[in-house]
């Protein structure tokens, strides 16, 4: 913008919240300029606050713009506008951690479409966060694990980690949080609802345990997948989980190659009240892939999926 009359219509110390706002007004047509000085490394860890960045827009924009910001700023924490950062509180209260560093939560929550769409260059987004997130979080639950199942073998530790890490799990403890209405998404992101996809939930999560490490070191990222996971890690003392909850694998395997989830229909009971039994469909897209039979529903489900795996080559059925 050549104009030299311009007006600053919002001082902030973070880059992410005054891009978002840059978005925010060009979608409604307002031109403005983020002026800041800032050489920010991979990680901006240490500025405390201490550096402002502004926004300005030209003096005939001004009021419109300083409209348009009032207007949106019930959307504060959902990635259209953050206020002061009070999103962030709310979201804190969730994860049971208060952030030291607030760039380190941000940058875990920024999604690489929206750094793509940034001029500036100094929005980060959370894919280092997320590989170094990966594998704090492998660490520390095989370090539980370990402790919590000294008498497992190799291999039944192993099953029961792949199962807590996998993607769908990830995105489940994520939806927990409420993670996806914070999540800083481009335009193109948020128009093809990704904070509701699966696989920017899980990798939003592994960025956030990457930040509570980075701020508060192992012991506070330790304390809170403790926190997350301990219940899951209870439930795989019981005998079913062990013997597999094939409707889990079977629903895990169809995202992972992309299909619709599975769909279960009684087709048939038979046998007196006592002694029912329950004949149980399963589809995917309204195919038909593997009938079964069982005592009750759940059980009939459980056998259907487990032949439906076979059928499909995810794992072995009978």
């Amino acid at each position: 913008m050549a104009d030299p009359d311009l007006v600053i219509i919002l001082r902030t110390h973070s880059d992410i919240e005054a891009n978002i706002v840059r978005g925010l007004l060009e979608a409604h047509g307002i031109e403005s300029t983020l002026i800041s000085h800032v050489a920010h490394p991979v990680f901006p860890l240490t500025r405390d606050g201490r550096t402002e960045v502004r926004l300005a827009v030209r003096a005939a924009d001004a009021t419109e713009a300083q409209r348009i910001i009032e207007m949106h700023r019930g959307d504060a924490g959902r990635g259209q506008l953050v206020r002061g950062r009070a999103g962030f509180e709310e979201f804190e209260a969730r994860l049971g951690y208060r952030f030291r560093d607030r760039d380190l939560l941000e940058s875990a929550l920024t999604h690489r479409s929206r750094a793509n769409e940034d001029e500036t260059g100094v929005v980060t987004d959370n894919e280092s966060l997320e590989f170094l997130g990966d594998s704090v979080l492998g660490f520390l639950i095989a370090e539980t694990l370990f402790r919590v199942f000294p008498d497992f073998d190799e291999g039944q530790k192993s099953k029961i980690k792949a199962s807590l890490v996998s993607t769908t799990t990830l995105a489940r403890f994520a939806g927990r949080l409420n993670l996806g209405d914070y999540l800083v998404l481009g335009r193109g992101e948020e128009k093809t609802g990704g904070r509701r996809k699966r696989a920017l939930l899980a990798d939003g999560y592994e960025a956030l345990i990457a930040a509570i490490y980075l701020d508060g070191g192992i012991e506070a990222a330790r304390a809170f997948t403790a926190r997350q996971f301990g219940p899951a890690i209870e439930a795989a003392r019981q005998p079913a989980f062990s013997e597999g909850d094939h409707k889990s694998r079977l629903q895990e395997y169809l995202q992972a190659q992309e299909r619709a989830l599975p769909e279960y229909h009684v087709v048939a009971e038979s046998g007196p009240d006592h002694r029912k039994v329950f004949e149980v469909d399963v589809s995917v897209n309204g195919e038909v892939i593997a009938s079964a039979g069982g005592r009750s529903k759940k059980e009939a489900e459980q056998a259907a999926a487990k032949l439906a795996l076979a059928k499909l080559g995810g794992e072995p059925g009978e």
